[in-house]
């Protein structure tokens, strides 16, 4: 299977690059479905916890990863395929509910399904708030959780970055966390889900002593991208506004 195939042989080279200092190994069930929730500061988050966990790990990534043009479109496309990723529309409606669907089938057939729960990469390390997918499927299907803490992956490979650096990492998985009960089997409310979600972020952060941002990172990306679409606007305007200047003094 190409996913052993690239834990054995290139994430030899992977481990000898990155260096992956790994805790908590004793944590992930020997068998069984779990969810493994992990934090997200980098691209290489989605390489890292599968070549350093002892059991295949099926995860979920932005649709983008697997639609990109030219050759770095194609090694994208084929570096997640590898690693266990199927993609997931991140646009909600029917896709997100097919891509839930997909999760829980993986779990149904004992496996492991890893999720960041924040949805999109910290852009600047902190810990934003979680989106409900983990916290829906665990309470959905009674899987435990296994908050998980990455660190420095950022380092190695930032936002924006083509190349992975040389460098060191760690992981550590922590103690399942297992869902609510729900002995009824009645539909779950939506603070009954939030709550169970805000959980796990609270464990992963007791992990990870990241600072928490109550906002979701999405939000504070498109308000970062807004500023600095503002900044480079009033640059272009002060230099067309100086350069206007100078020239009606020469004249």
């Amino acid at each position: 299977m190409l996913y052993w195939f690239f834990v054995k042989t290139l994430g030899t080279w992977a481990r000898h690059r990155f260096s992956p200092t790994v805790k908590g190994l004793s944590n992930i069930p020997a068998q069984g479905p779990a969810i493994i929730a992990a934090n997200h500061l980098s691209v290489l988050d989605d390489a890292i916890i599968p070549i350093t966990s002892p059991r295949m790990v099926h995860y979920m990534g932005k649709s983008e990863y697997f639609t990109g043009k030219g050759i770095k479109g194609a090694f994208k496309k084929w570096w997640f395929t590898s690693v266990g990723v199927f993609p997931v529309d991140r646009s909600g409606g029917k896709a997100a509910a097919q891509a839930m669907n997909t999760a829980k089938k993986v779990l149904d057939q004992g496996h492991i399904f890893g999720i960041h729960p924040e949805g999109t990469r910290s852009p600047d390390g902190k810990l934003y708030k979680a989106h409900t997918g983990a916290a829906r499927l665990a309470l959905e299907t009674g899987c435990p959780v296994i908050p998980t803490g990455l660190f420095d992956t950022d380092k190695l490979m930032a936002i924006g970055q083509a190349i992975p650096s040389r460098g060191t990492c760690m992981v550590i998985y922590g103690r399942p966390l297992y869902p609510p009960v729900n002995p009824d089997g009645h539909e779950l409310t939506h603070d009954e889900i939030r709550n169970f979600a805000n959980k796990i972020t609270e464990e992963i952060q007791k992990i990870t002593g990241q600072e928490y941002v109550d906002e979701y990172a999405q939000v504070v990306k498109k308000r970062l991208e807004a500023q600095k679409a503002q900044e480079a606007a009033d640059r272009a305007r002060k230099v067309a506004e100086e350069t206007y200047t100078q020239e009606r003094e020469t004249d």
